[in-house]
This record gives C-alpha cells, sequence and structure tokens, in this order.
C-alpha cells in the first residue's frame, strides 16, 4: 500500500497549487461582495466564478474527479480536491469538481444511456449547466432510504411523480436544469426493488421550488431547496438504469462522493490551521504572542495529529476504491465519512476560539467553513449510520488466527 504521489499527481498538484494563490484566493473577495451586494434570496452564480471556470479550463485543471475523463486515479486526486477544499464556495467549481454535480456526473456516466448522456452529461461535463439530486424527504428519516415515500408511478409511456422533498442542492441556481428524483416506483416490490432514479427536467410542470433552506443562516448560494412534486409527468425514456434500481444507483453515486467530500474537509482544516497558527504568531495576550501559551500550543499541535490522521485513513479509502473497487472498499469510505467531518469541526472550532471574536464573524472563513463542515456530518449519511456500518462490519468478521488465539487465552 504506497499513498506516495505520482509524478503526474506531483504535476497537477503543483500546477492547482499555484492557480490557487494566482487566481481562487484572490478572487474571494470578489465573491463576497457579490454574494453580498445581491443577498440571500438572489442565487445567480457571481461572474467571478464563470471567469474562474475559463481559466481552470485553459490551464487543463478541469472535471479532475472523473478517472474516465481525467485519467487520474482516486489516491492522485484526494490531494487535488483537498486543494479545492482551501476555498470551498469557488475552488471546487471553478474546477467542475463541484457536489451535487460531480456525483450527478458519475451517475449519468456509469447508468444513463446514450441520449441521456447526450442532453445531460455533456453540458455538465463542460459546465454549461447545473444540476440537483432529490433523495431527502421532510416528512420521514431518510437515513434510511426504504422511508422515502415519494411516488413515482408509470402511465402509459410516462411516469407521474407526486411527492415533497427537501436539501435538493443546487435547485435554486439559475443554472440548473435537471433534478435526478429518487421515489418509489412499486410499493409492492421487495424493499431495495422498490425506488427508481428519475431525470426530471427543472421546467417540467408540476415541479415547484419551494424555499431555499439556509444553514446556519448561511443561504448557499446554489440554494438547499425544498421542492413539491406534483403530478409531474417524465416520459419512461427518462428513467435511469433499470426499474427498481434506486438503492444500487444511490450507492454507487454516493460512495465517491463522500470520499471526495472528506478530501474537502482536510483541506478546510488545513486552512483552519493555518490561520489558527498565524493567529497564535501575531496575536499578543497577557504579555506575550498566543503561540506561546501552553494550551495555544496544545491546540495547534493536537489539529495536526488529527489532520494527518484522517488524511492517511483518506488515502487508503483511495487507495482501496483504485485497487479492489467501491464495493470493496464501503467500510473504509464509511470510516472516513465519520472521521473527516467530525475532525474538520474540531480544528474549525479550536481556530474560531484562538480568534476570539473575530472567529464568529464573517470577516473570517471559519465560522462559514464550520456550518457546512457540522453539516457535513448529517449529509450523505449521518455519522451514526456509517458508525453503524462500521461496527456491524467488525462484528461480523471472522477471526483471523492471532485475534482468535487471543480472545481464548
Amino acid at each position: 500500500m504506497d499513498f506516495t504521489m505520482s509524478a503526474r499527481g506531483a504535476e497537477y498538484h503543483q500546477r492547482l497549487s499555484d492557480f490557487m494563490v494566482e487566481h481562487v484566493f484572490p478572487a474571494e473577495g470578489a465573491y463576497t461582495e457579490y454574494r453580498a451586494q445581491a443577498g440571500p434570496g438572489d442565487h445567480t452564480v457571481p461572474p467571478v466564478v464563470e471567469e474562474l471556470k475559463q481559466k481552470a479550463k485553459a490551464a487543463g485543471l478541469w472535471n479532475l474527479f472523473l478517472p474516465a475523463v481525467s485519467g487520474l486515479t482516486n489516491l492522485e486526486y484526494a490531494p487535488l480536491a483537498e486543494l479545492s477544499g482551501w476555498s470551498l464556495d469557488l475552488a471546487p467549481e471553478a474546477l467542475n469538481c463541484a457536489a451535487p454535480d460531480t456525483g450527478n456526473m458519475e451517475t449519468l456516466h456509469l447508468f444513463a444511456t446514450e441520449d441521456q448522456r447526450a442532453q445531460w452529461l455533456q453540458p455538465l461535463l463542460d459546465g454549461e449547466i447545473r444540476s440537483a439530486f432529490s433523495m431527502t424527504e421532510p416528512a420521514v428519516a431518510s437515513s434510511d432510504a426504504r422511508n422515502i415515500e415519494t411516488t413515482m408511478l408509470r402511465d402509459g409511456d410516462h411516469y407521474v411523480i407526486n411527492g415533497r422533498k427537501w436539501w435538493t442542492t443546487g435547485a435554486a441556481d439559475p443554472r440548473c436544469t435537471i433534478l435526478i428524483v429518487m421515489g418509489r416506483t412499486d410499493p409492492d416490490a421487495a424493499p431495495h426493488q422498490q425506488q427508481s432514479m428519475i431525470l426530471v427536467p427543472v421546467d417540467t410542470p408540476g415541479v415547484n421550488i419551494v424555499r431555499s433552506t439556509p444553514v446556519f443562516g448561511w443561504q448557499d448560494q446554489h440554494g438547499h431547496c425544498e421542492i413539491e412534486y406534483n403530478d409531474v409527468r417524465v416520459p419512461v425514456a427518462n428513467l435511469l438504469g433499470e426499474e427498481g434500481s434506486g438503492f444500487a444507483i444511490a450507492q454507487a453515486r454516493l460512495g465517491p462522493g463522500r470520499i471526495h467530500h472528506c478530501m474537502r474537509a482536510i483541506g478546510a482544516a488545513e486552512r483552519a490551521l493555518a490561520l489558527m497558527a498565524e493567529r497564535a504568531r501575531t496575536r499578543v495576550a497577557f504579555g506575550k504572542p498566543l503561540a506561546e501559551q501552553g494550551v495555544v500550543q496544545q491546540q495547534i499541535a493536537t489539529s495536526r495529529n488529527e489532520i494527518d490522521q484522517a488524511r492517511l485513513l483518506c488515502e487508503k479509502a483511495a487507495w482501496t476504491i483504485d485497487q479492489h473497487g467501491n464495493k470493496e472498499a464501503r467500510h473504509l469510505v464509511a470510516q472516513i465519512k465519520a472521521v473527516a467531518p467530525q475532525m474538520a469541526c474540531n480544528v474549525l472550532d479550536r481556530a474560531i476560539q484562538i480568534h476570539g471574536a473575530a472567529g464568529v464573524s464573517d470577516d473570517f472563513p471559519l465560522a462559514r467553513l464550520y456550518g457546512w463542515h457540522r453539516a457535513m456530518r448529517i449529509f450523505d449519511g449521518p455519522d451514526e449510520v456509517h458508525m453503524r456500518s462500521i461496527a456491524r462490519a467488525e462484528i461480523g468478521r471472522e477471526p483471523d488466527p492471532l485475534a482468535a488465539a487471543a480472545v481464548r487465552a
């Protein structure tokens, strides 16, 4: 198991590092100013994002997340995604590597027909449109997808969709043109064969975007939307994969998506640690810099330990996906999904504390990053679900001879 950065990965890493320094960080002020002036109800993309996208394309830093397009392995992509996590609002989208589009592009790449790919995947790969994934529902515990109540019943050459979703990230963005909707196509089938996924254009009659839900008071530019589906009719040709394959598609979609989130979380934690160290060096309290205070040193050292531990686990999961596939790596992905958001929250919380009142303001990115990563402990499966999976795998594992001998001793 070798996590050494390949020559190709190192070359991409240097180019992306330069891109972050020369283009992304200097653009953060313009992005923030535009969003502040537009107001929380305006989900129009700030012009600086489209400018960055063109620069990233020109630099060959585009669609890095998808191995079939970029040629990069998951292990090679991991440090690149980490770099993008340093500027969460700007860098992932500038590289066309932002959720939920990445997961949706992965889904279309794996399960869409040629016609579906031509109509939806190619414009997404080109960065011309955006998309959303509509699974979670307000009325049920959607961490157990068997609870999903939205119906998608066949009527001749169409499916008729009725239901209410929320946390459909990206649907408020004016560029969002397609929704991937998960719902129940056969209530009488076996539990894991009741659900399907269907492509629903946003402008289909009966699709009603009710509101965009804020996260800790912050309105995301792309929106986290509550959507009503009222007798929404879409052609049978819009079905993704086979009827009843919704669970299988969801697992294929969420596996890479989860680890990509974790990669970016490590980058956010690195930025928090960099800010923490700078604050400690320059801020004086009780007659000496914070850097000389023992408690601050402890917080910085603990943060470094936690970041590096999480990175190694993330690299192990990425390596396992590359070598053995998503199924073999599923428990490692569960581990890092439980570890990385908590780690990021820990590091960000310490950075906020060391910054004092400034840390909870918008003068620094810490409060915004904390809100996102605290939410990350819930989306794509809450911590408790992943911990349950990890425990079940451990309990169900056949003991090797060493463990068997040790427990009998």
